[in-house]
């Protein structure tokens, strides 16, 4: 039996983490042990209460500084790497599972031959849904499928092009060739960053409606105003810049440009402009000093076709995008 090291990130949610890891403790699958690891938490009493979470089946590591979702996991994943896990699972300490997501995560991992492997992600009251795998679309924008939708719409399992970072299985190996999560993004799209890289270099995603876990969806995010506006900005173009294929940026990257500044234009509007500036800025330094030695190391090793990318992506604007339909209606209108 495959070993899966669970990696659950704990920022100020102690409740929520002692809840999840309840949930964890009592899935089918045997063989897997869960690190916590606590993102340099200010709260109170913190490590006095993830401390009684330790057990053998239980690790918890402490970050002296909070290094984000992507640094935070990172610390986790080195440590399964170092013990020789087969998987790796992330799982949002806001989230409770299924007492069968694991099995069925592995067991599509092996029946698929998947490097990420995601499932239903529901929004905790089980009634609508979170996530059924990310997408990216043409116009360059990754988004989670069926989002809002009712649990009875999800869509069937399949290949898709993004797994959630908040409930998905990884191979070990994908680590180990593609590398790990992206720091610099902090928060927000390191996990369909991480996709996009692992299609690149061959390993397809996965999406089994069997595995199914509840998302009580914001909780870190909503603690600090901005947060989530100011690493939306910042990280859209890294990710768009680091990944596309070269042969898909001239159609792609009118539509992203578009759509990133309409966006911006938006946020300033209804009053984020603050954090949205902040965001637009730093990925202006990040762009020469960061995404675009990315992008050449991506794009000299990636294993799969242009072609292939170009069928994963979602042939239209995202469905939650109404801003940017209605913009486009009123230019095609013109144009007739």
């Amino acid at each position: 039996m495959n070993r899966v090291a669970i990696i659950t990130l704990n920022w100020n949610g102690a409740d929520d983490t002692r809840e999840c890891i309840k949930s964890l403790l009592s899935q089918t699958y045997s063989e897997f042990h869960i690190i916590v690891v606590d993102n340099a938490s200010s709260a109170k009493d913190t490590r006095t209460e993830l401390d009684k979470l330790a057990s053998n089946k239980v690790t918890v590591i402490y970050n002296d500084e909070n290094l984000g979702f992507a640094g935070g996991v990172n610390t986790g994943i080195h440590y399964a790497l170092e013990q020789d896990y087969d998987y790796v699972a992330l799982f949002n300490n806001d989230a409770v599972a299924d007492k069968e997501w694991l099995k069925e995560l592995v067991d599509a991992s092996k029946k698929h031959s998947s490097g990420i492997t995601t499932g239903l992600l529901l929004h905790r009251d089980g009634k609508t849904i979170d996530s059924t795998g990310d997408w990216c679309s043409v116009w360059g924008l990754p988004f989670p499928r069926d989002r809002k939708k009712p649990v009875d719409e999800a869509s069937a399992s399949g290949f898709v092009f993004s797994g959630s970072g908040g409930a998905s299985l990884y191979k070990t190996e994908l680590f180990k060739n593609a590398g790990l999560f992206d720091e610099k993004f902090f928060m927000y799209y390191e996990d369909t960053d991480m996709s996009f890289r692992a299609q690149m270099y061959g390993y397809p995603v996965y999406y089994t409606n069997r595995a199914i876990a509840y998302h009580k969806q914001g909780a870190s995010s909503d603690k600090v105003p901005g947060l989530a506006v100011e690493h939306t900005f910042k990280n859209l173009p890294l990710f768009y810049i680091k990944n596309m294929p070269t042969s898909l940026l001239i159609s792609t990257g009118s539509r992203f440009t578009l759509a990133y500044l309409l966006m911006l234009g938006n946020a300033i509007k209804s009053g984020n402009g603050g954090p949205a500036l902040k965001g637009w800025f730093t990925q202006i330094y990040l762009f020469w000093f960061h995404a675009l030695p990315a992008r050449i190391k991506i794009q000299r090793e990636k294993r799969v076709s242009d072609t292939y990318i170009k069928s994963i992506l979602w042939p239209d604007l995202p469905p939650d995008q109404t801003g940017l339909r209605k913009f486009r209606s009123l230019f095609l209108t013109s144009k007739k």
